[in-house]
């Protein structure tokens, strides 16, 4: 099994299968997720992504309301992350296992000078032997700014980590057809495996499968292993070991840096660069993108900040971070690169997005 030959594994645990339906923490579970990871500890560095925080809040105030606004939820999550933690730390200290509380919102994964400090981070708590609890930080969080999952967080994680492998508990068994079997194992997604969303054996968490298959996209494409898996019982990781039962989203062999896996893995774009045929032909030939090529900017966004490349029939064809931001790039669009500083009023780069900085989709 591959989990025998990873080096480092990230666990992500949804709601249901860390707080049960009166909104208790599940002690028992958890437990035997530990007793698990104990067997497997060996020369390994786990990371556990726990949702959980909202619903262990709504029981501590007794509030059994389901919809709550934005404001309110976050301070709900104030208070649940406080029980989340605690929890954990309990039990993890039963079982003589150290343990760390990272909390992430987006801007500490999608800028880079933040997402390097978090690596570093995770990599000292490795040293000190501690088993990382990470959890979106939802109390800072806003509805335009926010992973909305815990999916695409601890995917993201795993690849900032360089993680080998991230299992995702739900309550489901995997992703299922359009005839309700199991794929076992998925080596690229793609609008068939997008088509599946809809099959209501697929439809579960605050994310859905939806999330997961985004989550999956991350993973294959930084040369993360990824599985999703049924949670409900107890032991799950020795459970997914011995049953063979999960779906298997299998990653590309990538010969890309680590720099090039992050930009590669954002979870979005800050804006996007439309570029004529010329242009799509050159980046195709892995070079840098110019002004002469770009027909059209959208969106606002600054100088160092990623942004899609895509031409005129709305092909995706690169994902990079720009020399320029949005306002001088509309400035200088499909001019020649001699005429960029008299245009602009200074000197700066010839190239718009440089091949360093770009990864082709």
């Amino acid at each position: 099994m591959l989990i025998d030959n990873s080096k480092k594994i990230v666990i992500k645990l949804g709601s249901s299968t860390v707080v049960d339906q009166r909104g208790n923490f599940k002690k028992k579970w958890v437990a035997s997720l530990i007793r698990d990871i104990k067997k497997y500890n060996s020369g390994k560095n786990f990371v556990i992504v726990s949702s959980g925080a909202i619903a262990l809040g709504q029981k501590y105030l007794k509030i059994k309301k389901k919809k709550i606004k934005l404001e309110m939820s976050q301070a709900i999550a104030a208070i649940g992350q406080i029980h989340l933690a605690g929890e954990f730390q309990k039990l993890l200290d039963k079982f003589k296992v150290k343990t760390g509380q990272i909390l992430i919102s987006p801007d500490d994964t999608e800028q880079r000078r933040r997402s390097l400090n978090i690596r570093r981070t995770f990599e000292n708590l490795f040293k000190l032997k501690a088993i990382p609890i990470v959890n979106e930080n939802d109390t800072t969080a806003t509805s335009e700014i926010k992973y909305g999952d815990n999916d695409r967080l601890a995917a993201r994680v795993a690849q900032i980590i360089g993680a080998d492998t991230l299992i995702i508990f739900s309550d489901v068994d995997g992703l299922f057809d359009r005839s309700n079997k199991i794929v076992k194992s998925v080596s690229r997604v793609d609008d068939k495996i997008y088509s599946m969303v809809r099959n209501e054996k697929n439809l579960l968490g605050s994310g859905g499968i939806s999330t997961k298959i985004d989550a999956a996209k991350i993973c294959i494409n930084s040369g993360c292993h990824m599985f999703i898996a049924n949670g409900n019982k107890n032991n799950p990781l020795r459970r997914l070991v011995k049953n063979k039962i999960f779906t298997h989203f299998i990653p590309k062999i990538s010969s890309l840096d680590a720099r090039k896996k992050w930009i590669i893995s954002s979870l979005n774009s800050s804006g996007i660069i439309c570029v004529d045929s010329g242009a799509a032909k050159a980046l195709s030939n892995g070079k840098s993108l110019l002004a002469a090529g770009i027909t059209k900017v959208k969106g606002s966004f600054e100088k160092g900040e990623n942004v899609l490349i895509i031409d005129h029939n709305e092909n995706h064809l690169a994902r990079g971070l720009a020399s320029f931001n949005s306002i001088e790039i509309n400035k200088i669009k499909g001019k020649q690169s001699k005429e960029i500083e008299k245009i602009l009023g200074y000197l700066s780069k010839s190239e718009i997005i440089h091949k360093d900085d770009m990864v082709k989709l």
